[in-house]
């Protein structure tokens, strides 16, 4: 990917909910700051309350109506976050939605109405970025269906929802999210409540759409097995915090953050396991409200290396040895005091526990 500029760039992006009376304030994203460039997949991966979706929704113009979202994000290097100098308000993402960016949002199967062909809501989609006449608004709908590899697309465009399948009606989505073939699609789990077979070809036809329209790809998972197959890049959020970034391939094969580690550690082997159960990353994240004052690594009460300077200093992203600076997105990032002393096998740094 080195040579492309940036289509999405993000600097100390955080979102902040004030206090009131039987609350404190809370700051469950961060200080965030990553790019992404045209035609790539970055995943934003963590467990669930790592800050993902919130994140993706912040990057839209779509966080909750009383966060306060500060930072700045950048799309084809303008300045779009309200408040930082660019277009302020949701008007700042209304010339964006559709043909610069779109969303995929968690519960995506319902956003399709049960009420209206299939087509017609692309058509509408179409139509509302677009001044198409009613022709040629069904012809993008056509297309758009036959994009993601929804068979005789043409008949299916008159079916209804109920009469799609599941991974059909998520294809129907993405179509949706896609019609205008949008320079970036962020994805908040695209895949949920699919079987995995069906997840593959989800995320399948997603990767595809870089290959037919350039499209750039912000992946929210969970699913580490699913990143390493579709991703270029992986950011590992903890607590709304970067915990380490950097090629799939590195990131997923040789960790650098216990965090990172500890995810990899817990997932099913490849060969089955009786004797023993599966290590666990002991404990839960800090609250929201606990870090908007926390000191030190947010993963500190939880982490297997800790010592007395990860309790009270905070660490910053930093470049592996051998790399170059963290402003570089293809090299190897980790914000960790002791990433020199995680091991090459992540289990080896979380006990596995016995079955007996």
């Amino acid at each position: 990917m080195t040579g492309r500029s940036s289509l999405l760039s993000v600097r100390d992006l955080s979102v902040t909910f004030p206090g009131g009376r039987t609350r404190p304030a809370a700051r469950p994203v961060g200080g965030l700051s990553f790019d992404l460039r045209a035609g790539e997949i970055l995943a934003l991966a963590g467990e669930s309350g790592a800050g993902k979706s919130l994140t993706a929704r912040a990057l839209v113009g779509m966080a909750p109506p009383d966060a306060r979202v500060t930072g700045s994000v950048r799309i084809h290097d303008a300045e779009v976050l309200p408040g930082t100098g660019g277009p302020a308000g949701r008007k700042a993402f209304a010339g964006l939605w559709g043909r610069r960016i779109s969303l995929i949002p968690q519960d995506s199967l319902s956003v399709l109405s049960p009420v209206h062909p299939v087509g017609d809501q692309l058509a509408a989609a179409a139509r509302s970025v677009n001044r198409l006449g009613r022709r040629a608004a069904r012809a993008a709908a056509v297309a758009a269906l036959d994009r993601v590899g929804i068979a005789d697309a043409a008949r299916r465009a008159r079916a209804y929802p109920h009469e799609f399948s599941g991974g059909m009606r998520q294809r129907a989505v993405i179509a949706m999210a896609t019609v205008n073939e949008p320079d970036l699609v962020v994805a908040d789990e695209p895949t949920t409540a699919l079987d995995p077979e069906s997840q593959d070809q989800v995320l399948g036809v997603l990767g595809s759409l870089r290959e037919t329209s350039g499209t750039a790809l912000l992946l929210i998972s969970h699913d580490l097995p699913a990143v390493r197959r579709h991703a270029d890049r992986v950011l590992v959020l903890y607590a709304g915090r970067l915990v380490e970034s950097g090629p799939v391939g590195t990131v997923l094969s040789r960790p650098r953050a216990p965090y990172t580690a500890g995810l990899l550690a817990s997932l099913p082997p490849d060969e089955p396991v009786t004797d023993r159960r599966l290590p666990v990353i002991h404990g839960a994240p800090p609250s929201p409200e606990e870090l908007a004052t926390l000191t030190g690594c947010a993963f500190a009460a939880r982490c297997p290396l800790t010592d007395a300077r990860c309790r009270s200093h905070t660490p910053e992203p930093a470049a592996v040895a051998g790399t170059a600076g963290h402003d570089d997105p293809a090299h190897h990032v980790v914000a960790c005091h002791r990433h020199q002393d995680v091991p090459a096998t992540a289990r080896d740094l979380f006990r596995e526990e016995s079955s007996a």
